[in-house]
């Protein structure tokens, strides 16, 4: 397992297994992350989006989740707010979201990880 490669992973999405499978293709053996059963904390969301260099809404998942329900989907929600959420009920995280030395992103599609690396 490598420390410096991370993936904030979700095993029952299509995308984040690919990017995952493309990172071990690539040789490197990252530290994965089931987000969903370990959760986020605030700290831990605003750092990485402080290294992805974009706003909350940015990783904001919209599709099965309930996000327009809790008003998230609103211009006006500000980070806070989503970052709260995301807190709460982590399915509200988009993935996967692969962190190395070079930096961090949503890597949708899986190729983005290759920015990465």
């Amino acid at each position: 397992m490598n420390p410096d490669v991370v993936i904030y992973h979700n095993p029952a999405c299509g995308t984040s297994r690919n990017t995952l499978a493309l990172l071990r293709d690539k040789g490197l053996d990252p530290t994965v992350v089931e987000y969903l059963k370990t959760g986020w904390t605030r700290e831990q969301l605003e750092r990485l989006l402080a290294r992805m260099g974009v706003p909350a809404r940015e990783i904001l998942r919209e599709r099965g989740t309930n996000a327009a329900e809790l008003g998230l989907t609103d211009p006006a929600a500000s980070d806070a707010a989503i970052i709260a959420a995301m807190v709460i009920d982590p399915i509200l995280v988009n993935r996967p979201i692969v962190e190395t030395p070079k930096g961090a992103a949503l890597c949708r599609p899986a190729d983005l990880a290759l920015t990465l690396i």
